[in-house]
C-alpha cells in the first residue's frame, strides 16, 4: 500500500515537471522555426523528447519511495522516447495533409481512431514493461494514463482553443498555452495519480522478482 501522501506527492511532482517539459517543443520549435521552418516537426519531436524526460525522471523519483528497486533510468528513457513519438502521431495530420487527404473516408477515420488510441497510450505502453516488474495489474496503468491524459488534453484545447486569435502577440500566444498547459498538466496529474495509487495499493510486489515456483500465485522468493 503506498505511504500516505503519495497522490500529493505524485500531484504536485508530475504538475510541475509536465508544466515545465510542455515549454520545451514549443521554445525549441519557435527558435527553430524561425530560421529552418522545414524542420519545425522535427524540432518538436525533439523538445517532446525533453518533455518525457523531465515528466519521465519525476513520476520515476516519487515511485521509487513507493517501489525501491524501480529502474528510474530506464522509466524516464522510456517516457522520453514515448512523448517524442506522441508529439510525432500529433503533428502528422497537419505535416502530412497532402497524402491522407487522397484516402478513402473509410481509411482516413480508421487511421484517425488508431492514432489517436496509440498517441494517448503511448506514455503507458513504454512505461508498463518497467512497472510490471514491481507492480501486478500494470496493465491497467495504459488505460489509466490514457484516461489522464485524455482528459488532459481535452482541458487544454478547451482552454487554450477559444482563446487563440489570428494576428495577436507572440507572447499572449505563449502565455495563453503555458497556462492551458499548466491546466492540462494538473488535470492529468491527478487522474494518473489516483490510478497510479491504486495499482501500488492492490498490486505491489514489494518490488522483489517473483520466484520461478510460484506456480502464477504471486508467492515472492524469500
Amino acid at each position: 500500500m503506498p505511504a500516505n501522501g503519495f497522490l500529493l506527492r505524485w500531484w504536485l511532482w508530475v504538475t510541475v515537471a509536465e508544466s515545465v517539459g510542455f515549454l520545451a517543443p514549443a521554445a525549441i520549435a519557435l527558435s527553430v522555426a524561425q530560421s529552418h521552418p522545414e524542420l519545425s516537426m522535427v524540432s518538436f519531436v525533439c523538445g517532446g523528447f525533453v518533455e518525457g524526460a523531465v515528466l519521465g525522471f519525476a513520476q520515476a523519483r516519487v515511485l521509487k519511495l513507493e517501489l525501491p528497486l524501480l529502474s528510474v533510468r530506464g522509466w524516464t528513457a522510456r517516457t522520453a522516447v514515448a512523448a517524442s513519438l506522441a508529439w510525432l502521431i500529433g503533428l502528422a495530420p497537419s505535416e502530412f495533409y497532402p497524402v491522407w487527404q487522397e484516402w478513402t473516408p473509410a481509411v482516413q477515420l480508421a487511421a484517425a481512431i488508431a492514432g489517436g488510441l496509440l498517441l494517448l497510450c503511448s506514455l503507458g505502453l513504454a512505461q508498463m514493461p518497467e512497472l510490471r516488474r514491481h507492480v501486478a495489474g500494470s496493465g491497467w496503468w495504459v488505460a489509466g494514463s490514457a484516461a489522464a491524459w485524455f482528459v488532459g488534453l481535452g482541458v487544454f484545447f478547451a482552454v487554450a482553443t477559444p482563446l487563440w486569435e489570428e494576428g495577436q502577440p507572440l507572447a499572449l500566444t505563449v502565455g495563453i498555452g503555458a497556462c492551458a498547459g499548466i491546466l492540462m498538466a494538473a488535470s492529468a496529474a491527478l487522474i494518473s495519480g489516483f490510478v497510479m495509487a491504486r495499482l501500488l495499493e492492490t498490486g505491489n510486489r514489494g518490488s522483489l522478482p517473483l520466484s520461478p515456483a510460484s506456480n502464477g500465485r504471486g508467492r515472492l522468493r524469500t
